[in-house]
């Protein structure tokens, strides 16, 4: 087994890092929040006091952070973990940043000794409690049979998307899709709604038809339609509409590097830009729907 390092134990890294304790490896950790840390060193991780001591003797270092500016200051930064890392060690960066972040983070990686997969996730909290993420990975397909155990330990599905960067170009159209079928479901049963339809009854209408979607099946936005998704509980503890927000603004950043048009990708970021300004930034990304519905 290995001697992992953790950097990020969030609501996606908390639950991976679990993960990787259960499969038997020995994991050093870190992270901001102290209760982060506690829930990881309850089940057996060693707290590190630092990002620098947690990658010190690391045979694998899986980052999990916000947003590009996290993570190039982890690596690329005044005191990054780069010098510290030992020469064959691996890195899987499984945030979600900028292609061109991820290709600096590999060079400088490379120059270093050190290999480097960038390897963004998909499923949601509960995939990553489940340990059935979908893995997106860029880089050296030698490298991607190196890492092959780890993800597994995290994830059910792994996809060679290409060279580096590739892996952060799949799941940033990924997310635009997502964020664009999260806002029209929430559309849909708002209108429903509007018009005296029960959300439940609509919902398992249109899981049964041709509006059928991942947000319907699995990750319902109205209250009290589905157990054990964020709109349940308040939209607490998933996938925040800033995040989202700031996916929907790199696949912006994509598209005007290749000059493709996304009408709808750009019209879903419009909408949770408005979410956000009105004070739900922290919220899950699936109350889009609170926006959407007619207001008395």
């Amino acid at each position: 087994m290995s001697h992992i390092a953790f950097i990020g134990l969030g609501n996606m890294g908390g639950p991976m890092a679990l993960n990787l304790l259960k499969a038997g490896h020995t994991l050093s950790v870190f992270d901001l929040s102290p209760a982060a840390l506690k829930t990881l060193a309850d089940a057996g991780a060693a707290v590190a006091a630092s990002a620098n001591a947690a990658v010190t003797d690391a045979d694998v270092i899986v980052s999990m952070l916000p947003a590009s500016r996290h993570v190039e200051g982890l690596y690329l930064g005044a005191d990054g973990v780069i010098g510290r890392i030992r020469r064959g060690a691996l890195i899987l960066e499984c945030s979600t940043i900028a292609t061109q972040s991820a290709v600096a983070v590999a060079r400088a990686a490379d120059a270093a000794g050190v290999a480097m997969l960038d390897a963004p996730v998909s499923g949601g909290t509960s995939g990553a409690a489940a340990g059935t993420l979908t893995f997106m990975v860029g880089g050296p397909a030698d490298v991607l049979e190196r890492a092959w155990p780890v993800l597994l330990a995290m994830g059910k599905n792994i996809f060679h998307a290409g060279a580096h960067g590739a892996g952060q170009s799949a799941k940033i159209c990924n997310n635009m899709l997502l964020g664009i079928l999260m806002a029209g479901t929430a559309e849909a049963l708002a209108l429903g709604m509007a018009n005296g339809l029960d959300p439940r009854v609509l919902s398992d209408i249109m899981a049964k038809s041709s509006g059928r979607n991942w947000a319907l099946d699995g990750y319902n936005p109205v209250p009290g339609v589905m157990d054990n998704v964020p709109s349940s509980r308040g939209y607490s503890g998933g996938f925040g509409v800033d995040l989202m927000l700031k996916d929907l603004g790199l696949a912006a950043e994509a598209a005007m590097g290749v000059k493709a048009p996304i009408p709808l990708g750009e019209l879903a970021r419009n909408l949770y830009a408005l979410h956000s300004a009105g004070g739900a930034g922290a919220l899950d990304f699936s109350s889009i729907v609170q926006l959407l519905q007619a207001k008395p």
